[in-house]
């Protein structure tokens, strides 16, 4: 796994996740119904779904609230995030197996559908096609994936991320601050051009990726199997 994921065995970060996540990502809530919703275009009644970057819990506990039959296996490799995930995924714990590790640690399958939701910018290309392939690999033909996460716009890496941290600090946002975060994050996250976002899912199998997201320095992809 990559170093990239660091901030995720810091007890004060995964213990913020939860509650910060919201406040970071444009329409958070609202991205999670729309994955339920596509992911149910394929899968209307009891289906089996596979979460990758699983820790907090947020997606699993927000599709869960809407589709009563689903089932979730979720994986990812913080044993501290999978604990946080634990309690936020709770009420429907018997629908949900968290499984420690990553991709390649999720069953065979084959799953219906699958999400990743603010994991693949931590990966750089080797990692992020190697991840897309064993996801496509788990899920049914014409099964559907949804990924969402930070993604570089027009060339312009600091400059959106930079909108993003402001908008993620709200009223308190000082200029500074957020151009200091918006550069640690360009540092940091081995970020893609939406033309090779979309050209890496579908070196990975993936076919037709449809743009359904876009806020800020976010964008995410709907495609098949």
């Amino acid at each position: 796994m990559s170093g990239n994921r660091s901030p995720f065995s810091d007890p004060a970060a995964v213990s913020a996740y939860v509650r910060e996540t919201p406040r970071k990502v444009p329409g958070l809530a609202d991205l999670h119904k729309m994955a339920a919703l596509l992911l149910a275009e394929q899968a209307p009644g009891a289906a089996d779904v596979l979460v990758v970057g699983a820790g907090g819990g947020l997606e699993i506990r927000a599709m869960a609230e809407t589709r009563p039959h689903w089932r979730f296996t979720g994986v990812d490799p913080s044993p501290a995030m999978l604990d946080i995930a634990r309690q936020t995924t709770s009420p429907c714990a018997e629908r949900t197996d968290l499984i420690h590790g990553t991709v390649v640690d999720a069953p065979a399958g084959p799953f219906d559908g699958a999400v990743c939701l603010l994991t693949l910018h931590f990966l750089d290309w080797d990692e992020r096609l190697e991840t897309l392939r064993e996801i496509h690999r788990r899920l049914k033909p014409d099964g559907v994936f949804v990924a969402a996460h930070h993604t570089e716009i027009g060339g312009q890496a600091h400059l959106w991320l930079g909108r993003s941290a402001t908008f993620a600090a709200g009223a308190n946002s000082e200029p500074g601050q957020a151009a200091a975060s918006a550069k640690a994050m360009a540092e940091r996250l081995p970020l893609l051009s939406p033309h090779q976002e979309e050209a890496c899912f579908q070196d990975a199998g993936f076919k037709q990726p449809n743009l359904f997201y876009a806020a800020l320095s976010f964008r995410g992809w709907v495609m098949t199997a």
